[in-house]
């Protein structure tokens, strides 16, 4: 057999898309492209909207293969088992991937490799998620990087590689593998009746990806310095769901980027950043994958947090009815959308950290239950740099007023009034939306009248300060 008529398997992972595939392009240089998704156990302890999510990029990257003549093939197993079956089916030679860099990721990709080699095939990894792989970017002394600015400074000289273009050809096999039903997978179930509210404000695939992003180009990117935390204002690229399920690739974005700057555009030296900023977070969780579950920093675990999720207090935290209103409004946007605004995430999160001195676990938990653009690394490290135990954290002394914030990003409320409808005689859908997606078992109306405060600022701010100047 010649290389040029090699089938390979794509094992698709967090890279849904055709521009800028390390693996695919490898795959397609060799002959027939058998695209594979395959859900592996551990997908069952995502949680519900992250799986909502996916099952939303899978049904745009099948679309999107059928226009190109191909299929996406489902299987559900483990993925060396599964990977070994599709091979036998099919007469397959090779197996191409794109690297992850969380711990549980990385074991099974040295498994499978090694297995797969020793099988006779090619099965090789490739880059694509980042901008630069985490084992790369080292300091001076070949250590990793535990603050950001330093890496940012080390990683602007290097150049980012130019993303690959779509495959010019894309050949089917000649037989397809048999595939399971995406909807028997019922990805969408734990969501139940939030998921048609979800629907209206997220659009999923690589073409919404890029819509994205030339609506950014074109509307938001001079002004994004200064609109980046204007809390109701569209001033962002909205683009972090599809940078979490791969529908485009961050070296994508570097470039447009780059070329939208050599064109004129200014402005964009803060978003690119914060693509870095993503980097550092992956780069971080490489090198100390602890941070997933525990205190970045030691000394941090006798800290008297609260773990305890039964609290009133928790739940009030969780369903926007703390009586603070940018907390509850950014909590009610996430019930709403999948998302928060980065500004209102900081404020909710310092709120149950500080103000509440409940565990960042806690408010790690229940977004990646609710987030659509759940990512382990952004997700962690997000969490412990507002409380104070992770990497490059704010300082401890660092406790965000959710009413002087509200103010300064928000002075007109028009965000509150966005997203919380008590006290308004016709709230707007988005408002109302939040009635929609929570289980009916919480007990909430628009009717209701605003609840006091669950915890006093200002006692709340004392509070945390004396905890944490005394840990």
């Amino acid at each position: 057999m010649s290389d040029s008529t090699v089938t390979s398997i794509w094992w698709i992972r967090r890279d849904l898309r055709l521009v800028d595939n390390e693996a695919l392009t490898a795959a397609a240089a060799k002959g027939p492209v058998i695209p594979l998704f395959i859900h592996e156990a551990r997908f069952d302890a995502l949680g519900a909207a992250p799986r909502w999510r996916l099952e939303q990029s899978l049904k745009a990257l099948a679309l999107q293969l059928e226009h190109k003549g191909l299929r996406l093939v489902l299987r559900k197993g483990e993925a060396l088992d599964v990977l070994r079956a599709v091979v036998s089916e099919t007469g397959a030679r090779a197996v191409h991937w794109g690297r992850l860099y969380d711990p549980v990721s990385r074991h099974i990709d040295a498994d499978v490799k090694a297995a797969l080699r020793a099988d006779g095939l090619a099965a090789e990894s490739h880059a694509g998620q980042l901008l630069h792989e985490p084992m790369t970017v080292k300091t001076k002394v070949g250590d990793y990087y535990k603050v950001f600015s330093p890496f940012w400074r080390a990683i602007e000289p290097l150049g980012v590689a130019a993303p690959l273009p779509e495959p010019a050809k894309l050949l089917p096999p000649a037989a397809w593998p048999a595939s399971e039903n995406l909807l028997d997978w019922t990805l969408s179930s734990a969501m139940r009746r939030g998921a048609s509210v979800l629907a209206r404000h997220s659009t999923a695939g690589e073409a919404a990806a890029w819509a994205k992003m030339t609506r950014f180009l074109d509307e938001r990117a001079s002004n994004y310095k200064a609109a980046r935390d204007q809390v109701a204002t569209a001033g962002t690229s909205d683009l972090s769901d599809n940078l979490a399920y791969g529908e485009i690739s961050p070296r994508s974005i570097w470039a447009t980027g780059q070329a939208a700057t050599a064109a004129g555009v200014r402005g964009l030296e803060p978003f690119l950043r914060q693509v870095g900023w993503r980097d550092f977070a992956h780069h971080l969780m490489f090198h100390t994958p602890h941070m997933l579950k525990d205190n970045w920093r030691e000394g941090w675990d006798s800290f008297p947090w609260s773990e305890d999720e039964t609290e009133a207090k928790v739940w009030a935290w969780k369903y926007g009815r703390t009586g603070v209103d940018f907390v509850d409004a950014a909590m009610r946007e996430l019930w709403v959308t999948g998302k928060m605004h980065n500004r209102a995430r900081m404020v909710a999160a310092s709120y149950l950290t500080k103000h509440m001195l409940v565990h960042w676990r806690v408010g790690e938990r229940w977004f990646a239950d609710q987030l659509i653009d759940f990512d382990p690394a952004n997700n962690a490290m997000g969490w412990q740099w507002v409380a104070g135990s992770g990497p490059d954290a704010a300082p401890y002394f660092r406790v965000f007023n959710p009413d002087t914030q509200l103010q300064k990003f928000d002075s007109e409320r028009r965000y509150f009034k966005r997203w919380v409808a008590e006290g308004q005689r016709e709230a707007p859908e988005t408002a109302l939306d939040f009635y929609e997606s929570i289980p009916k078992s919480a007990g909430l109306s628009p009717k209701a009248v605003r609840p006091q405060p669950i915890v006093d600022l200002k006692e709340g701010r004392e509070r945390a300060l004396a905890a944490y100047s005394s840990k």
